[in-house]
């Protein structure tokens, strides 16, 4: 294959990356803010693409984020790349937390009289979740009988207050994000674009002193 990897990494070292990438988390965000600088959209349109990433990353449709957050963007007439890149805002170490502040706030809005789960709860649950869904996909197509009890549980204890309460806290650091990108993104294209200036003006002054002069 033209894009298989030559060095094959153990199974501990993939896991390891998932949760540390290489160069650390530090190195992914500068790469992820190198690719949003670099979007040739005007800083608004870029800015709500954003948004769309980051409150992706409060909803419970984990394995969809990249799609979800498309769509959203494209109802926001956002720039579809920055969704994409902004549900980076969710990755290993913060799913816990997003998922802890959605249940409670769900909770709290429902009237729910119940505390969050635990942090190893919560993955369990939407793991379990996860897999069951898959087991009784297989036995429909295999004609088995199948069994959605505990995933009418885990909707209603789990799926539906995390969606509804995900909704307030994914809004406001969507608009943080939102109103910290433009004026960064707006600066960086103004920088860039008198850098290009620059080049050409150069480029134009030097241009007469290097032609040759014309032979008889």
């Amino acid at each position: 294959m033209v894009f298989k990897r030559r060095d094959r990494r153990p199974l501990w070292r993939i896991v390891l990356e998932l949760f540390w990438p290489r160069g650390g988390w530090g190195r992914a965000a500068r790469y992820v803010q190198h690719r949003l600088h670099r979007l040739p959209d005007p800083p608004e349109k870029i800015a709500r693409g954003i948004f769309a990433g980051v409150f992706t990353t409060f909803t419970p449709f984990y394995g969809m984020h990249f799609v979800v957050a498309g769509l959203l963007a494209w109802i926001l007439r956002g720039n579809i790349i920055a969704a994409l890149l902004g549900t980076f805002f969710g990755n290993p170490l913060t799913y816990v937390p997003i998922g802890i502040a959605a249940l409670r706030t769900g909770y709290w809005l429902l009237g729910i009289n119940r505390h969050e789960p635990h942090h190893s709860s919560l993955l369990h649950k939407f793991t379990y979740a996860g897999g069951e869904l898959w087991d009784n996909l297989i036995a429909w197509v295999l004609r088995e009988p199948t069994d959605w009890s505990d995933l009418q549980i885990f909707y209603h204890e789990v799926f539906y207050p995390y969606m509804i309460g995900g909704i307030l806290p994914g809004i406001i650091c969507g608009l943080t994000a939102y109103y910290l990108s433009v004026p960064v993104i707006r600066a960086y294209q103004n920088r860039r674009k008198g850098a290009l200036k620059a080049k050409l003006g150069a480029l134009k002054k030097k241009k007469p002193a290097d032609t040759p002069p014309p032979s008889d």
